[in-house]
């Protein structure tokens, strides 16, 4: 007997930030699974090159991938893609908000306006816009999954990363707010928190050896995440399997918070 609980077959996937890393490997993986997925980030020959590999490996399967490129910080940007999305593919199923910046390190006593602005607007605002703008077409069918990636840096103090953690703290009570307002509709909304992961957002605190065994010896796994290991749980909260999951904050550190 074969399971369906994780079948996305039939399912449209909306992913920014997947032309590499996390937001990659859940667009790999939700295709894999039969959805059809949105490759989408600002660079237009990256994301023509992510969507030619996942079509390339399952050319007769159910699930596939198109390239619509995007700049998030815009909201007219947004809604092309939004409107793109559902004119090549149909009505979105599936909203995953991956996508991020950082243009800050050092103590928020030192933060420019300019900085804070830029991260609030990326790492918050973007999000919102896109779930107003997707959301209508989950109320109308009564069916709908919103995922925002988050990060531990939300769960934490920082001396470093301040305005950063302060913007995935937000996404976090994001989902949670949505998941309130939209499950009358049957449409759920949850945060996925990674810890360090071996993406190129985090390549200062992994690409030398000593600092990475540094960051990693009081954590449980003793070691760093790989994107894959995060995008079955973005597999998990979109499909069956994770239906009556709502307003979570699944956190995937290897341990590191607990310690």
């Amino acid at each position: 007997m074969t399971s369906t609980l994780f079948d996305l077959t039939g399912k449209v996937a909306l992913i920014t930030g997947s032309s590499k890393g996390i937001g990659r490997a859940i667009a790999e993986e939700m295709a894999r699974h039969g959805a059809r997925v949105v490759i989408s980030s600002r660079k237009a020959d990256i994301c023509e090159e992510v969507t030619r590999a996942i079509n390339a490996e399952m050319p007769d399967g159910p699930g596939g991938a198109v390239s619509i490129p995007a700049n998030i910080s815009r909201k007219e940007e947004l809604a092309r893609l939004v409107e793109a999305t559902k004119r090549q593919l149909g009505a979105i199923d599936i909203l995953v908000c991956n996508a991020a910046v950082n243009p800050f390190y050092g103590p928020m006593s030192e933060l420019p306006d300019s900085a804070f602005d830029k991260i609030l607007d990326v790492n918050i605002k973007s999000n919102h816009w896109l779930t107003q703008m997707v959301v209508p077409d989950m109320k109308a069918r009564r069916d709908g999954a919103i995922i925002i990636v988050s990060s531990v840096g939300g769960v934490r103090g920082s001396s470093d990363l301040g305005a950063y953690c302060i913007s995935k703290a937000a996404d976090v009570q994001l989902a949670r707010n949505l998941a309130v307002e939209l499950g009358p509709f049957n449409i759920r909304a949850n945060a996925i928190s990674p810890g360090l992961v071996r993406t190129d957002f985090a390549r200062a605190l992994w690409e030398n050896p000593e600092i990475l065994e540094r960051r990693t010896a009081g954590d449980p796994l003793r070691r760093i995440g790989e994107p894959h290991e995060i995008a079955g749980a973005a597999v998990f909260l979109a499909s069956r399997a994770g239906s009556f999951t709502t307003g979570q904050n699944l956190i995937i550190d290897g341990g590191s918070t607990i310690t």
